[in-house]
């Protein structure tokens, strides 16, 4: 055979390894293939694929007369905004994306190759599952891409987005990563299908109702991020790459340029309302302190009371937790708990510096709360918190009582500096209940007393900065310039060099 006559057949084989002809039955249910996907990902002429034209050896069920090279995943290396990055994708018209023996150890082979460079991976999921025709070897696949989840978790940044089904135990493995993005109206992801809940419990549900883009936002939690569509699901990867070092050893990189808003920033202190009885939006608070443009929310929809935000202050990169005033006033529930705990250790894993703005008035009462575990929930945060290693600015606004002054990450629990805002209230609990408690059969005089004496007391942040809890109590406009100058004093590289990794279990 003739040179041209080969390269004209590589050609052929590699079209039908990255499924250019079946296509277009992605484009019909609204998905790009798997390999436009990475196309659209990695920096053009980027990439470097890896296990090109494996095949699965299963003979059971005719399957020894049905192969396709590659097998269904299409896995490598390449660029991403100049630094490299390991990705898989897995390609539903090859099998249903179904997991293989074969391809699993494609996948795998690229997280063993993405934690010898340390360098971040993401997988892009479009996948029926573990590959019925080979029984337990689809199984141990299954096993090895997990236990290679959980050997990289906080060591190397791992984003899944889920880009059409993840169904079974395929499901497992973005639980284990970092950050999950979904895509509305085409992704969903549930353990058992809508045939099998039927068959095992009669109940009648659909893909979307067990499993959908919504649900997992709203409802489970599972998904950081909801994209419009494939391509907007990308762009956001590659948004969220921005904000994440290489490995655990390095510290994310300054945006060399940014923008900020000056005259917004002189508005911060009208935000909060005279009254400490009125709630307010403490977005309006973040967009004074951020530059412009940066904020990205992460689990925007599931627990709305609390809010997880990568953002950069100064240039610098890094988390933010706040409690929402207008949500259940502020309040930290189970989820709100599970969410912010889960935040606290992906920014500390990577080297992210963590900004806590308060104004909490407790952890949720309840019979429900109480027995769903909120001790156990509010645990998780206190032990994360407790757990940080990296640069942790506090800044109290408005309340700051009981246990959840303390989950908020107080100096007790490791903040390196406590702000408060000349307003503050840091004490065990509100004037009203603090009297109902400690003076229960006075009268309405004496009563009125009692409350102005705790106020005077208790309700302001100089009681606490006397005795060493605050650092300094700011004036609102200065707060963006205080965060920055900590920011720039803090040697965060040399910090992140010597630091010793740990795994971030699913929270």
């Amino acid at each position: 055979m003739a040179l041209e006559e080969e390269l004209k057949n590589l050609e052929v084989r590699k079209s039908e390894v990255h499924g250019r002809e079946r296509a277009v039955r992605q484009h019909a249910s609204g998905k790009l293939s798997a390999w436009e996907r990475i196309q659209l990902l990695m920096d053009k002429d980027t990439f470097v694929e890896t296990d090109v034209y494996l095949e699965h050896r299963c003979s059971y069920f005719g399957m020894d007369k049905n192969k396709t090279e590659g097998d269904g995943v299409i896995a490598g290396y390449g660029k991403v905004e100049g630094r490299t990055v390991c990705v898989y994708a897995q390609d539903f018209t090859v099998f249903g994306g179904s997991i293989s023996e074969m391809n699993a150890r494609k996948i795998s082979n690229i997280q063993n190759k993405a934690l010898q460079m340390e360098v971040p991976i993401v997988g892009l999921f479009d996948s029926g599952g573990a590959r019925v025709q080979e029984g337990i070897l689809g199984l141990s696949g299954h096993g090895n891409i997990f236990f290679n989840n959980v050997k990289a978790s906080g060591k190397i940044p791992q984003i899944s987005a889920i880009m059409g089904t993840c169904a079974g135990g395929a499901s497992y493995s973005p639980a284990l990563t970092d950050f999950i993005i979904m895509v509305d109206e085409t992704s969903n992801m549930f353990i058992t299908g809508p045939k099998v809940v039927k068959a095992a419990i009669g109940q009648t549900v659909t893909m979307d109702e067990l499993g959908g883009a919504e649900i997992h936002a709203r409802i489970s939690g599972m998904a950081d991020h909801v994209a419009k569509d494939d391509e907007d699901c990308i762009r956001y990867i590659r948004q969220l790459l921005q904000y994440l070092p290489d490995n655990f050893h390095e510290s994310p990189a300054r945006a060399e340029e940014y923008t900020f808003n000056g005259e917004r920033g002189k508005t911060i202190a009208s935000v909060i309302p005279e009254s400490k009885r009125h709630a307010y939006d403490m977005h309006k608070i973040i967009d004074c302190l951020i530059d412009e443009g940066s904020g990205l929310e992460i689990k925007e929809k599931f627990a709305s009371n609390i809010i997880t935000m990568l953002a950069r202050v100064g240039g610098y990169p890094m988390g933010i937790i706040a409690n929402q005033s207008s949500r259940m006033a502020g309040c930290i529930d189970i989820n709100a708990a599970d969410k912010a705990a889960g935040f606290i250790r992906v920014c500390d894993s990577f080297n992210l510096p963590l900004l806590n703005l308060v104004d909490v008035s407790g952890f949720y009462p309840g019979k429900e709360q109480e027995q769903g575990g909120i001790i156990r929930h509010g645990a998780k945060m206190l032990f994360a918190y407790s757990e940080a290693e990296v640069l942790k600015i506090t800044v109290i606004l408005r309340k700051a009582y009981g246990g959840s002054y303390l989950a908020m990450c107080s100096k007790e629990l490791g903040a390196d500096v406590v702000y408060a805002w000349p307003k503050a209230e840091i004490a065990v609990m509100s004037a009203e209940a603090a009297v109902d408690v400690l003076f229960k059969n006075a009268d309405g005089e004496q009563r009125q007393q009692y409350l102005k004496e705790y106020c005077r007391q208790f309700l302001n942040p100089f009681e606490a900065a006397h005795m060493g809890y605050v650092d300094e109590v700011i004036d609102p406009h200065l707060t963006r310039e205080n965060i920055i100058k900590v920011l720039e004093l803090y040697p965060g590289k040399k910090a992140a060099a010597k630091k010793t990794a740990h795994g971030n279990i699913p929270l």
